[in-house]
């Protein structure tokens, strides 16, 4: 076994989780040049039971669903872990102090690459339930940037089309169409695509402004993180 093994805690959706995988290997390759690859093990999470533990804004079985998926990478052999959606990271600080091994946070390694763009004001694109919450904006500020979300119905727009669409592969030219007319209606110099899914469908070409792809900015930091411990 090598020394460091990648734990992917996954299926919300399945899109998001076998595009984490596929550039995970796809960025190693592209880095190394060889087919060593890391070891990755996933555990996939009923999606509708996260979504419904979302919604009922149940914080403690929310939790302890969450671990239930992390403890099995544990148990599998994972010396790290990312979590393949933005979501959980409302209950980031709640999991870290019941897990045995690092977990790697999306928000923080987005934070990082935005105060490195030197951006100021982003624009926060997601579900509703990330959309308002106040973990990115929390962790932005800290770090002087502010985070501002869309209105309440073009927030409804953009979580039916995560969830009637893209978390089952669906992708509509007319919802990609909205969704950069919402974005193009602020005054901003960023956005953060907060939903792993987002970046399905949108692209740097697509926009003047900085786009903050957070599934490509969490794997290059589950990558570096490989790289330094193995």
């Amino acid at each position: 076994m090598k020394s460091t093994r990648i734990g992917i805690l996954g299926g919300m959706s399945y899109e998001s989780t076998i595009k984490y995988y596929e550039k995970i290997l796809e960025s190693y390759y592209r880095q190394i040049h060889n087919y060593s690859y890391p070891e990755i093990v996933i555990f996939s999470l009923d999606f509708q039971k996260v979504i419904d533990l979302e919604h009922r804004d149940n914080k403690e079985e929310y939790v302890e669903y969450l671990m239930e998926g992390i403890k099995s990478l544990e148990n599998a052999g994972a010396t790290f872990i990312i979590m393949a959606a933005n979501s959980p990271h409302a209950v980031y600080v709640d999991l870290i102090k019941l897990t045995q091994v690092p977990i790697l946070s999306i928000v923080k390694a987005t934070a990082e690459k935005a105060n490195k763009e030197n951006l100021k004001k982003l624009l926060l694109l997601g579900i509703k339930f990330t959309m308002q919450s106040s973990f990115y904006q929390d962790h932005f500020e800290n770090l002087g940037m502010q985070i501002i979300i869309p209105k309440e119905r073009e927030q409804d727009d953009i979580n039916s089309i995560i969830f009637n669409e893209l978390v089952i592969g669906n992708f509509k030219q007319e919802s990609k169409k909205r969704l950069i007319e919402i974005i193009s209606s602020y005054k901003i110099d960023g956005v953060i695509l907060g939903c792993t899914e987002l970046p399905l469908i949108l692209h740097q070409k697509d926009f003047p402004i900085k786009i903050l792809d957070t599934v490509e900015i969490h794997v290059e930091a589950a990558l570096k993180y490989y790289f330094l411990h193995n």
